[in-house]
Parts: structure tokens; sequence; C-alpha cells
């Protein structure tokens, strides 16, 4: 069977505008026009609370196929910053494998989502072992195999890293797949405040302030930030929190505790995919052509999509509905992942 690749993807004009790709992923018109067969994931989902180990909860949703006598496997969905098991992306991915005849994990991240009381800490993005953890318990509770994970931009980071990790504890993972991961958060940071359009900012500034507020909101006897942080920009509120809430002593040392650039994949065991667009204005493409990757990681750098985008046309599908689908379904029947 011949893979899907990122040049396959030929969007019709004007869906060959990253920025046109980009506000379109996690827009309520995009919601609204999805056909419905992009919401059964919905059906029948069962809210599940998971270990996180030392005392940490994290929130989820467990839905079992019904389409096959058997399950393909079990798919684990990573939501990317300020999204959750609900967003557009995921329930349209779960959805597909879903109708393809996997078991389907979606799982929030601490913060994420409705789950701001779970725990008193902040989240941050280099909390990654309450990840690995959870994924444990998934894969203790949920034995359908193989199992393989799918990630969204910080989704997708975490999805790779994880991927590095669950090899070392035992954790029967098969596959990672990151769509539009963050490489180098430094550079990410910078290309949003720097050259991305100011309303790149705007939006995710928006989402993080209204969340943090949530989370005091949630625990009122516990300051998190002072009131005149809020109005700080990305750069700003982020090294606020960082030095307020983290053993880091710096910004920089925390956004390298969570960068995947260089030569840090090299340490992957398992199969792994990384599929970007070259015109992502979020995640510079720079970032992705920089990486030193084992034969094991494919990466697949497409000329469309934007940021988590990849939608098709008017029916607002995306085209990594079928890339995922095609790698996942590869795996279940015993072939290989990658291409």
């Amino acid at each position: 069977m011949t893979l899907p690749r990122g040049k396959d993807f030929r969007p019709p004009w004007p869906l060959r505008s990253g920025h046109i790709q980009t506000m379109l992923s996690s827009s309520g018109v995009r919601r609204l026009l999805l056909p419905r067969a992009a919401k059964t994931v919905l059906q029948g989902a069962e809210p599940v609370v998971l270990d996180g180990g030392g005392g940490v909860r994290l929130s989820g949703a467990y839905t079992a196929q019904k389409t096959r006598p058997q399950s393909r496997g079990l798919a684990v969905l990573f939501h990317g910053w300020e999204g959750s098991v609900d967003s557009t992306y995921v329930l349209q991915t779960g959805s597909r494998l879903l109708a393809d005849g996997w078991d389907i994990f979606r799982l929030n991240f601490r913060d994420h989502g409705d789950s701001h009381g779970l725990n008193e800490a902040l989240f941050h993005s280099c909390r990654l072992d309450e990840v690995v953890h959870a994924l444990g318990e998934i894969a203790t509770r949920w034995s359908a195999r193989p199992m393989a994970v799918a990630g969204f931009s910080l989704g997708g980071n975490f999805a790779l890293r994880a991927a590095m990790q669950t090899s070392r504890v035992g954790i029967p993972l098969s596959y990672a797949l990151a769509v539009c991961p963050i490489i180098d958060p430094a550079v990410g940071l910078f290309s949003l405040e720097e050259t991305a359009p100011w309303f790149y900012q705007a939006y995710f500034m928006r989402k993080w302030r209204h969340s943090l507020l949530l989370k005091q909101k949630a625990f009122p006897q516990h300051q998190y930030f002072e009131m005149s942080e809020l109005k700080k920009h990305l750069r700003g509120l982020t090294e606020a929190l960082v030095l307020r809430h983290t053993d880091f002593k710096s910004l920089q040392q925390y956004l390298d505790g969570y960068s995947v650039a260089g030569d840090a994949m090299l340490a992957m065991q398992i199969p792994a995919t990384i599929l970007t667009a070259k015109d992502d204005p979020v995640i510079p493409v720079g970032s992705f052509e920089q990486l030193r990757l084992p034969p094991n990681v494919e990466l697949d750098i497409a000329e469309f999509g934007g940021h988590c985008g990849f939608i098709r046309g008017g029916d607002m599908v995306s085209y990594t509905d079928d890339y995922i689908a095609a790698r996942f379904n590869a795996l279940a029947d015993g072939t290989s992942p990658i291409g």
C-alpha cells in the first residue's frame, strides 16, 4: 500500500494560503460546516480521570469502536496548546479512526478543557512525566494493541517526547505521529512575537488569559499571577509564570526543556512521522529542516497546509484524516507506518 504524502495535498485556491488554512483550522465556521460523521467519537464516549503520578489527575474520554468484531488497536490523541479533547481537529481525527475500527482515547493536558480544578499546580509544557504516566495507565486499562499516538502542535511535541520515554519505561507504544509539532520552542515563541501576523499572538493570548482566570477561580486561595502580569505579551507572561511556578532559572532554560530540535530525536526507538507545511505561519519550517533524525523517524514537509490546517475544501475536512488513518491502519495490518 502506498501511503499518502504531504506533497499529495494540493488544495484549491484560496486554500493554498497558509494563513487561511491556519485560521480555518480552529474556527467556529469549520465546526459548523463539518459533516456529522466528524463528531461520532462523541457518541458513547466515557469520561475518564487518569492517574498522572504523584497525586496528579488528568482527564480524558474513551470511545470503543463498534464497526469491527475486533478493534484494530488503541489510538491516543493529544490536542494543541489551549485546545482540548473536544477541539475540532481532535474530534475529526478520532471519528475517522473510530470508523476504521480503532478504539479512541482523547487526553486533556493539565488545565485544558474543563480540568482546571483537578490539580492545584499550573500546567506548563515540561510536565511530560505525568503524560507518560497517564499513557501507562491507558495502556493497562484498555489493552487493545497496537497502541499509537497522534498529536497536533504542542500535542505533537508531547507525542514525540512521550514516544522517546515510553520505550524506556516499558509502555507498549508502537508508533507516534506529530502534525505541525513545536520543535524549538524559543524559535516558535520568537516567530509568534516578531514575524507572524499580530492576530496569531492575540488569539493565543486571549485563550491563555481566559484559562489562567479559570485556574484562579478554581483555586482562589492560591495566587497564580499578578493582574499586571496578564497584560504582558506572550514572552513576558511566559517568563513571569516560569520564574514564579517552576524550578527553571530562566525562560531559555524552560524553553530548552521541551525542545526536540537538533539531534534530540536520535533517541527515538519506535517508528514516528512528523508532518508539517512550508507555509505554516506559527512554526517556522527551518526548525524542521535542521533536524537530525534516525531512519525510523519520517519527516514529511508539504507545500501547503498552514498550521494544523490541511483543509481540503468547503466541507472543512482535513487531509490529515486520511494521512493519519492510512499510517495507523498500516501499523495495524503489520506493515510499516512510515513511507
